[in-house]
């Protein structure tokens, strides 16, 4: 056992969070713990980490056992640092020996035949030899590359950066310490597709346990070999992935509900016996003897439902015409970023797309050009009888802060009931009185939820949604999920729940060299055909994408969205040559440096092997220093070749 619970109670003032709860965490375990919302998921993590103590019972960890905990407090955390400094500080021992090793070297240079100063330091150099220090560098910066971090970022301040990044930052940190349980509060919330990707690849091959709580069923079913449930105060285990703990947690609520029912009748049936002849001197002893049975009897708990089944449903008042957005050679662009460059899409009646790709790619600033809320060149036509709502984060400052939850959404104008409004506000986490609650004194998370409600209950027919899922429960997430796809209108959304995409989409948008990239299908047809693209591509290095003859979009008209090619359609571009010919030039240069560093190499090798070199102390620290320097910048040149090359290849098969 790494760590674990043994018969704790937890309570936050009247609140039991677990009652007598047992739980050891074994090597190799990746554990999904779950829960509705407010169960004490983040609790129970914290009472792990030793942030709290429990009323009863214990917190046992093994001596050695290493633990890393990312959690939304760690954003509390400020640096003036580069954020590959922060994520260096995994290394503490290497930075330590680093310091060492430089200090010990100074101290030889003044005392050249001190012996103890030698030793000293050729054991800290074994030392962070055997610690593999030399390649921090490159595994840090691998890393955070892998989390959507550019070569150009990894230099700037951690504080430069938002709150969603800097936590990428934190997560890196913890990755490369390695430690042997791995607790992490929401991970995805801060990511996009490719980092989740990412960050799924590199879990599936860490060698620690990993607890990891999230409503994201597709990375939980990825990652999780094991589901913890926080259910009525207790910790009830699944062995298996999500979807198993769905299917079997269904079967135990059966089956102790049969016994629940059928104890209740064998109990009914005693007490009925006890009743009628417990004033008879014949039966007094047996009705006794069956009461003493009762008394000790271990009763079945009812099973109770923590969450009603309610669905959330649609109104659309009025149709709209077929095409409700048509933007025409759309072009946007920032300072340092081009976003969309002579663009074409089309958004028709009965669509539900998503909006996907890596942060950075424009995804937002798409969605608000198609709501009108977005400075943009070209033509953007609004279709027949349109009547759109909109949801993003920002949306939270239109929110009147005196109002309550209920008086919010009363003012939407619609005629449902204040016990319809209850009811849908009841999927979205605001039961009993909390719907009185002021805007005003709600958390960001609460605001949002407000949000979505008032932007369900519009009866709009077209709906653009920017992140929606985030600060839902999975239960909600499914809710909604379900009533979108049952939904009559139209939908553009934006989403790294993949879970979410895959149920509601029929449609996929992705931003791909400044186009917009049609591909009609669902999520998981957009990744089997991905997937194809990707093979064929390994194959047939030259061949040019292309779709499935099947999925051609027929027009007669030249169009940016093509149904599943991965390019536009149109003549050779020239500003594609131009890329291509500056890639081969840049490969050109960069394989001519490497070759001249490995030639340098070699010569720093052959001064290395000469036994003469080691009597002079400071000449061996600079030729040593230097071969260690020369072998970072031929990995730094390396990296740079392939990613150069993956780049070409990009662009040649278009």
């Amino acid at each position: 056992m790494l760590i674990g619970l043994q018969n704790v109670t937890f309570e936050f003032g009247a609140r039991v969070i677990v009652s007598d709860a047992t739980w050891h965490i074994q090597p190799g375990e990746r554990i999904g713990l779950i829960g509705y919302n407010g169960t004490g998921k983040s609790t129970l993590l914290k009472v792990l980490v030793g942030q709290y103590t429990p009323s009863k019972g214990t917190v046992e960890k093994g001596r050695d056992t290493t633990i890393g905990y990312l959690h939304q407090d760690l954003l509390s955390f400020d640096t003036s640092e580069t954020i590959t400094e922060v994520a260096l500080g995994a290394f503490e021992r290497v930075r330590e020996l680093e310091k060492e090793i430089e200090q010990l070297g100074i101290e030889l240079e003044a005392n050249p035949e001190d012996n103890d100063i030698l030793i000293k330091y050729t054991d800290a150099l074994h030392e962070i030899d055997v610690l593999d220090g030399y390649n921090v560098q490159h595994k840090a910066e691998e890393v955070l590359h892998g989390l959507g971090f550019t070569t150009a970022d990894l230099a700037r301040p951690y504080k430069e950066f938002s709150g969603g990044w800097r936590m990428r930052v934190l997560l890196a940190k913890m990755i490369l310490q390695a430690p042997d349980v791995l607790l992490l509060d929401e991970p995805t919330n801060h990511l996009d597709l490719p980092s989740i990707e990412w960050l799924e690849k590199y879990l599936l091959h860490y060698k620690g346990s990993v607890v990891i709580v999230s409503h994201d069923k597709f990375f939980l079913n990825k990652m999780v070999n094991k589901i913890v449930e926080v259910y009525q105060q207790q910790l009830n285990f699944y062995t298996g992935d999500y979807e198993y703990y769905e299917v079997e947690k269904v079967q135990r609520v059966e089956i102790q509900q049969r016994a629940f029912e059928n104890q209740q009748d064998y109990i009914r049936q005693q007490e009925k016996f006890i009743e009628r002849f417990k004033a008879k001197a014949s039966k007094a002893a047996a009705a006794q003897s069956i009461q003493k049975r009762l008394d000790k009897l271990d009763v079945i708990e009812d099973v109770q439902i923590e969450r009603p089944n309610i669905r959330i449903n649609f109104a659309v008042d009025k149709t709209p015409g077929k095409v409700l957005v048509d933007l025409k050679g759309v072009s946007k662009s920032y300072p340092k970023q081009v976003i969309l460059e002579n663009a074409f899409a089309e958004i028709e009646r009965g669509d539900k797309i998503a909006l996907i790709g890596a942060n950075g790619k424009g995804k937002s600033t798409l969605l608000r050009i198609v709501a009108g809320m977005e400075d943009y060149e070209g033509e953007r036509v609004w279709g027949h009888n349109v009547d759109e709502s909109f949801y993003a984060q920002h949306q939270l400052e239109s929110l009147n802060l005196n109002n309550t939850i209920l008086q919010e959404v009363q003012e939407c104008g619609t005629k449902k009931t204040d016990l319809e409004l209850r009811a849908l506000l009841g999927c979205f986490l605001f039961g009993g009185d909390e719907v009185d609650k002021r805007i005003k004194v709600l958390s960001g998370g609460e605001k949002a939820r407000v949000a979505l409600t008032k932007t369900i209950i519009s009866k709009a027919n077209f709906l653009m949604l920017d992140e929606p899922t985030n600060h839902l429960d999975m239960v909600t997430v499914e809710l909604l999920a379900d009533a979108l796809t049952k939904y009559d209108g139209s939908i553009i959304l934006v989403s790294h729940d993949r879970y979410f995409i895959s149920k509601t989409a029929n449609k996929i948008w992705e931003i791909e060299d400044e186009k917009i990239i049609e591909f009609k299908g669902t999520y998981h047809e957009w990744i089997e055909w991905k997937e194809r693209m990707a093979k064929q591509k390994a194959a047939n290095p030259e061949s040019p994408k292309q779709a499935p003859a099947e999925k051609k979009q027929q027009k007669t008209e030249p169009v940016n969205v093509p149904e599943v090619k991965a390019s536009p359609i149109g003549p050779i571009d020239k500003e594609l040559q131009k890329q291509i010919q500056k890639l081969q030039k840049a490969l050109s240069q960069l394989e001519h440096n490497i070759e001249t560093l490995n030639k340098e190499k070699v010569e720093i090798e052959l001064q290395m092997a000469d036994p003469a070199i080691y009597s002079d102390v400071a000449k061996f620290q600079t030729i040593e220093k230097s071969y260690h320097d020369k072998n970072a910048l031929i990995r730094s040149m390396n990296k740079e070749y392939e990613i150069a090359f993956n780049d070409l290849l990009e662009l040649e098969s278009k």
